[in-house]
């Protein structure tokens, strides 16, 4: 961030150099929040990723080599005497618990996933300050002063419109641009 100690005649900055340095600091703590934002939620995606990855492991598994192999199984056991419909009962609770072991892994991952800490304490710190802040009080414009700049500045406005009704709308109006 900039030092506002850098600038030649620092003191005698214009209320332009000075919006312009608040404006560029405010980009750049805008641009460090998200920054650091992306860091913490990249971690957590790539749990997530590795949590997802799992839980279509899982899904693979029991899609394709839950027909193959409970038949090569079950026959399997029904030849070592044990009746063909328990031989199919024993291979399915086999691949359910199976899945059951790589959901459970899964849902581990995902329980490690946190919210951006640090981030989210940034920007209410950074909140917290902004709501602090106060704008600076201008000062007002007097009817006199306005008649005596535009009378300067070659303006149509005149004491007597001022005075007048619809006058004053003109020059509040005169104020607010001149502010």
């Amino acid at each position: 961030m900039s030092d506002p100690g850098n600038y030649a005649g620092s003191t005698d900055r214009s209320i332009g150099q000075l919006v312009a340095s608040a404006t560029a600091e405010m980009s750049a703590l805008v641009h460090d929040e998200i920054a650091l934002a992306k860091a913490e939620v990249r971690q957590d995606v790539k749990r997530g990723a590795i949590g997802s990855g799992a839980f279509i492991a899982a899904g693979v598994l029991l899609l394709f080599t839950m027909p193959m192999l409970s038949f090569a199984a079950a026959y399997g056991i029904h030849n070592l005497g044990l009746g063909l419909a328990w031989s199919f009962l024993i291979v399915a609770g086999a691949f359910i618990l199976l899945a059951a072991l790589i959901a459970f892994i899964g849902l581990r991952k995902f329980k490690k996933i946190k919210p951006p800490e640090k981030s989210i304490a940034s920007a209410k710190q950074t909140a917290a300050v902004l709501q602090k802040a106060k704008p600076h009080p201008r000062p007002s414009i007097e009817a006199a002063a306005i008649i005596e700049r535009s009378a300067v500045s070659g303006s149509s406005l005149s004491k007597t419109s001022i005075e007048g009704g619809s006058g004053q709308n003109k020059a509040d109006a005169v104020a607010r641009s001149s502010t």
